[in-house]
């Protein structure tokens, strides 16, 4: 990475806004971010923005893909160093990120980057998944006389292991969103079965708020086989709780007939 005396010589105001796309459903982004993306120069945008987003961008603007795919990865540091590349080189860089840039989307971390290179910054919210993807299946995180508060918290820490938030999130009447959770639903389900609380509602909610939203309900214990049967994959989050019980009315009824059945 080139030094920040270089880039001066290129560009004196060099702008970054970091902005959260929304959950899914393009029709859920701000106004504020739809004006930001119409004044970029340049849009860096990730894999589960939806493209058609784009459309917002002027005729002159670069569209730059950074996102993970398989076989497809763009480091944090790559990343990074890019923004403030095309922030010294062409003006305006929007940085579009899904869900909310500082609910685990690591917009802090451009952001204090681009600062560190003089960029001017700014943050535009984005209406996180971990909210409004149990809304889209008709499921409050908090009913009153049910619960207290809701936590949000990632399945998967830097290092792969699970969070140890959830043991503490189990020993309350808190509902539970996790967030990159699908590879650990095992691990999940042991957990909450060893604290008494197997037989908890749950609900895995993939594609939230998008046309291809599919949910599965089921108890805590059941997650794991859940996710096979009904083939519930990522792009997905995890609700653990009693307020489970309020999603849409014909979820459960196919678990009702499914036991019937058996």
């Amino acid at each position: 990475m080139k030094n920040l005396a270089h880039f001066r010589k290129l560009e004196p105001q060099p702008r970054l806004t970091v902005l959260g796309a929304g959950p899914g459903d393009p029709e859920l982004i701000t106004l504020k971010a739809i004006k930001a993306i119409a004044s970029a120069q340049a849009v860096l945008y990730d894999a589960l923005v939806d493209v058609s987003l784009l459309e917002h961008c002027s005729p002159v603007c670069e569209k730059i893909f950074v996102g993970k795919k398989p076989g497809e990865s763009h480091s944090q540091a790559a990343i990074n160093e890019l923004i403030v590349e095309k922030a010294y080189a062409v003006g305006h860089v929007v940085r579009l990120k899904g869900g909310d840039p500082f609910v685990f989307g690591r917009g802090q971390e451009e952001i204090e980057f681009a600062k560190s290179y003089g960029l001017i910054t700014g943050y535009i919210p984005g209406i996180s998944s971990s909210y409004a993807a149990p809304g889209a299946a008709d499921i409050p995180l908090t009913v009153r006389g049910v619960n207290e508060s809701f936590w949000v918290m990632t399945g998967t820490k830097s290092d792969g292991s699970l969070s140890e938030d959830l043991k503490l999130g189990l020993q309350s009447t808190a509902t539970l969103v996790i967030l990159m959770g699908m590879n650990k639903l095992g691990e999940i389900a042991a957990l909450c079965q060893s604290y008494s609380k197997g037989d908890i509602s749950a609900a895995i909610i993939q594609n939230g708020t998008m046309a291809n939203q599919r949910v599965g309900i089921s108890t805590a214990a059941e997650l794991e086989n859940l996710a096979k049967k009904e083939d519930l994959r990522n792009p997905a989050i995890i609700v653990i709780g009693e307020v489970v019980r309020h999603a849409k009315p014909e979820l459960w009824e196919k678990i009702l007939k499914n036991t019937l059945n058996r």
